[in-house]
């Protein structure tokens, strides 16, 4: 068992620091102009060998989601005895938003701002983000109970956090101040949450 355990270690480590070297060069120089070959020389290993690692070049970037992906359905499976599916959905999203966590887009580090240009701004990003969004969705209607009620309300929670997210993105890089934005978009997270309930009693 500790055999597997550290295999894994070193798989994540790998997979991060490779990831860390990518998208330092497509920050650099720009996605399209970074070949998967340069990224597999910088990180000192072979292309075949990051191919293990990355099924394609849009991995590299999107290695950051990875632990996201299956967040939505933890945080359900996870609830406290008494406490809905969208009850817990809702307090981890605003605790995400009190803690300017990345994934919630109120957050205005320079890096993380750069992070969300580079993914937002190539289209082939945007398009394998979709594949992502798809397996948070298929988690979540899983942890729903599987079955086409909740295929679709996970469905419309992913797609209203992905919303939220992107709203407070484009404010804050429109120049707004964390601080000043952060009222307004726990308040706008609530009324998604109390509309999400309102059409999904059977998880509030």
């Amino acid at each position: 068992m500790s055999g597997t355990g550290l295999r894994e270690r070193k798989k994540l480590r790998m997979h991060q620091e490779v990831s860390d070297i990518a998208i330092a060069l497509f920050l650099e120089r720009g996605f399209e102009k970074v070949s998967v070959a340069e990224v597999a020389a910088a990180a000192g290993i072979s292309k075949p060998t990051l191919f293990r690692y990355f099924a394609a070049k849009e991995d590299l970037v999107l290695h950051r989601f990875a632990d996201h992906e299956t967040e939505a359905a933890r945080v359900v499976a996870a609830r406290a005895d008494g406490e809905s599916p969208l009850g817990a959905l809702r307090g981890h999203f605003l605790a995400a938003l009190d803690g300017s966590d990345p994934v919630t887009g109120l957050n205005s580090d320079p890096r993380v701002l750069a992070f969300h240009r580079l993914l937002y701004g190539t289209p082939s990003l945007v398009a394998r983000l979709h594949a992502y969004l798809e397996r948070s969705e298929a988690a979540l209607a899983d942890a729903l109970g599987g079955d086409l009620d909740a295929r679709l309300a996970a469905g419309q929670i992913v797609a209203v956090q992905r919303l939220l997210a992107q709203e407070n993105w484009r404010r804050i890089t429109g120049g707004e101040d964390v601080e000043a934005v952060r009222p307004q978009a726990r308040a706008a997270a609530e009324r998604a949450f109390r509309q999400l309930a309102a059409g999904l009693s059977r998880y509030a």
